[in-house]
């Protein structure tokens, strides 16, 4: 007869000698105050009771412990805490047994490694992952895992933070034996009682020393990994205290590690990068929430779906749906252009058939998923078209006039516009309802934001399939009103502004580039343009610019003659003279004094300090819902470096006063917004 645990989420009885502890706490079975007092309760009973032998640790609902409760991070920790639960488990003389299915991920694994044994399911997955919160294991994986899995495994596993499928677990050791799907609780029983016929004394995994020791004092292994690793790790923290935490596996005495791993824990916890991170953990999982939407409003279902234009963009917005398994029709205006399109689709496959990333048959399944046109008169069957031709107005509205008269009544029209006004758009045709910008970001296969654009008299049940269709292909959508821009380009351009000026000032685009570069960013201003090509960028205007004066020497970038660098065969780029006397000549015609070099912080300032002044009117415009939908577009569409949690976390981590001073020396009007937050000593992040 099974018996309640305190706590009220799980419950505990003996089953032939054996103590069966299960823990039910929806949805994830998080270890929450309640979920420890279950365990707490659960493993003195066991440990009390004479006839329990062994013990078998067990969960209901959809997963294992998926790990700690992130929502109590920076609050008084209730007792027991994990530590005293963690000591209780490992400190028992009956072997336990660990009985995974779903996810055993952070603190849930490393609950887990503190059993004596680990048995899960086939589509189980185990790991820590801590590492995307900005912080390392803090309840001794950092310790024990290296102790079953080897030091350089333990280091590619943590650092890296993704969960391993139950077969490769079990063949890494992370886990030691593999149940039957949809049986777990029997064969969890069957194992413990076969632990019990060995007749051995448990070994605890913190006892273990065999694959620990050959690395003892071995510090250039850690330097190699962190080499290695050099460009993935650039800017986090967190990765190199996984590094330091797990030589202290090797190094130090279990208990003398486990007080290293909490010292590096907590050095994560209290500093800004691990706070900045968890900020985006839950502003991802945010943007998808639209205070106005109805919660019951329908979604409207896509089983087919048109892509006019098959260039860069249209193919891969294509490509999108068809890694969804639907069928997508591809329209262009030659069959030149179609064929040389779905070419470069097929080419992307067999590249990623050649990685490991699919099989063939998987390429010919996404190919065959394609029905190629050269008429607007296909996509009359097609619930959802988006339309990705030449940036222009004119273009796009005739497409939009056309497309009216084709497709079916109550198909979604989508524009991937990055700039143009979707009211305008939707104007030319008889249904401005059903129209909705879907802006992609290029690689559109690759990049993973995707910003849903609505129009003032788009419906909400489009509004509420579009914001779906991020999830439905892998992307993470953020909602916008209309505005030149919408939100990721409108911020952005701002940066660029100011990297024209300042470079006119005196600081080099090497010395901005390399402030940008240092704080975070893959790639300086004035590197982004040569690689676009300064031809393409700001194309269209009559007014002399810098960009445009480099042009008129045919220097276009990395593509040709080089641009604000000049490049060798490699295309390593060197600073510029023809580059430097351009700047020169510009500043001159401008006006502007040569003040010389800024330090990499006020150069910082002059780049950014702009785009958080031009993020705080997107929020006070209501061109975004919120704060964190800004810093996930800024993250996800510019690669702004996670670590700083996006332009609107990382003023609040400067200092929102110091921000409005600094955009005031600068002669810049600051937003009401950030100014009133400024004065009221609030957060624009909050």
């Amino acid at each position: 007869m099974s018996e309640q645990l305190a706590g009220g989420v799980g419950r505990f009885e003996v089953v032939d000698g054996i103590g069966v502890i299960e823990i039910d706490n929806p949805p994830v079975n998080a270890l929450g105050a309640n979920t420890r007092a279950a365990l707490a309760d659960g493993f003195t009973r066991a440990a009390g009771d004479a006839a329990v032998r062994a013990i078998v640790l067990i969960c209901g609902g959809r997963t294992f412990f998926a790990g700690a409760d992130i929502t109590e991070f920076g609050k008084p920790m209730q007792e027991p805490n994990l530590q005293q639960v963690l000591d209780m488990i490992e400190a028992g003389t009956k072997p336990v047994i660990a009985a995974i299915h779903g996810t055993a991920l952070g603190g849930g694994y490393e609950l887990a490694l503190t059993c004596h044994r680990r048995i899960a399911v086939p589509s189980a997955k185990v790991g820590l992952p801590e590492v995307k919160l900005g912080l390392l294991p803090g309840a001794g994986g950092t310790q024990r895992l290296p102790r079953i899995v080897g030091i350089e495994r333990a280091l590619e596993l943590i650092t890296s933070g993704k969960p391993v499928a139950a077969a490769k677990a079990l063949e890494a050791g992370m886990i030691d034996a593999l149940a039957t799907e949809g049986n777990l609780r029997a064969d969890a029983l069957a194992y413990a009682r076969q632990v019990l016929a060995e007749g051995k004394v448990p070994q605890r995994v913190r006892d273990r020393q065999d694959k620990v020791e050959p690395y003892r004092g071995k510090t250039e292994v850690y330097e190699a990994f962190l080499k290695a690793n050099a460009k993935a790790f650039r800017g986090f923290q967190a990765p190199l205290n996984i590094v330091k935490a797990i030589q202290a596996a090797a190094d130090l005495p279990f208990e003398e590690g486990l007080k290293r791993e909490r010292e590096l824990f907590m050095e994560l916890m209290m500093g800004s990068q691990s706070a900045a991170q968890r900020y985006v953990f839950f502003a991802e999982r945010q943007t998808t929430r639209v205070p106005d939407l109805p919660a019951d409003v329908a979604t409207l279902p896509i089983k087919a779906v048109g892509v006019i234009g098959a260039g860069t963009m249209g193919g891969g917005i294509a490509m999108n749906f068809l890694n969804a398994g639907l069928p997508v029709t591809l329209v262009e205006t030659s069959q030149e252009a179609l064929d040389r399109g779905i070419g470069v689709i097929r080419r992307n496959y067999e590249a990623s058939a050649k990685r490991g990333r699919m099989t063939a048959e998987a390429v010919e399944a996404r190919m065959a998923l394609i029905s190629p046109a050269l008429s607007l008169d296909a996509l009359g069957a097609a619930d959802l078209v988006i339309e990705a031709v030449f940036e222009e107005m004119a273009v796009k509205q005739d497409v939009f006039r056309r497309l009216d008269a084709v497709a079916r009544p109550g198909a979604i029209l989508a524009s991937n516009t990055s700039y143009l006004d979707i009211d305008a758009i939707a104007g030319v045709t008889s249904r401005p309802q059903d129209v909705l910008g879907l802006h992609f970001f290029s690689p559109a296969n690759v990049m993973p934001l995707l910003e849903v654009v609505r129009g003032k008299a788009t419906r909400p049940e489009v509004i509420a399939t579009g914001m779906g269709l991020g999830k439905l292909i892998g992307k993470v959508p953020v909602l916008s009103r209309v505005c030149h821009g919408f939100i990721a380009n409108r911020v952005m351009t701002l940066r660029s502004q100011a990297a024209q000026q300042l470079v006119l000032e005196g600081p080099s685009p090497q010395e901005i580039d390399a402030a940008l570069y240092d704080y975070g960013f893959a790639m300086g201003p004035f590197q982004m343009a040569d690689l676009v090509g300064l031809d393409v960028i700001g194309r269209g205007g009559n007014e002399r610019t810098l960009r445009g004066d480099l042009v008129a020497l045919d220097r276009l970038g990395q593509k040709k003659n080089g641009g604000f660098y000049d490049y060798d065969e490699n295309r390593r780029a060197t600073p510029s003279p023809v580059a430097a006397k351009v700047i020169a000549d510009f500043a001159a015609y401008k006006g502007v004094v040569n003040k010389g070099p800024l330090p990499a912080e006020e150069i910082v300032a002059r780049l950014l300090y702009p785009v958080v002044n031009e993020c705080a009117k997107v929020v006070e415009e209501g061109v975004a819902i919120r704060a964190s939908d800004v810093d996930m577009a800024c993250i996800l569409g510019y690669n702004w470096p996670v670590f700083t949690g996006g332009p609107m976390f990382w003023a609040d981590t400067v200092g929102l006063a110091k921000v409005v001073a600094g955009l005031e020396a600068m002669g810049i009007a600051p937003a009401k917004l950030l100014a009133d937050k400024a004065a009221k000593g609030e957060r624009l992040s909050a």
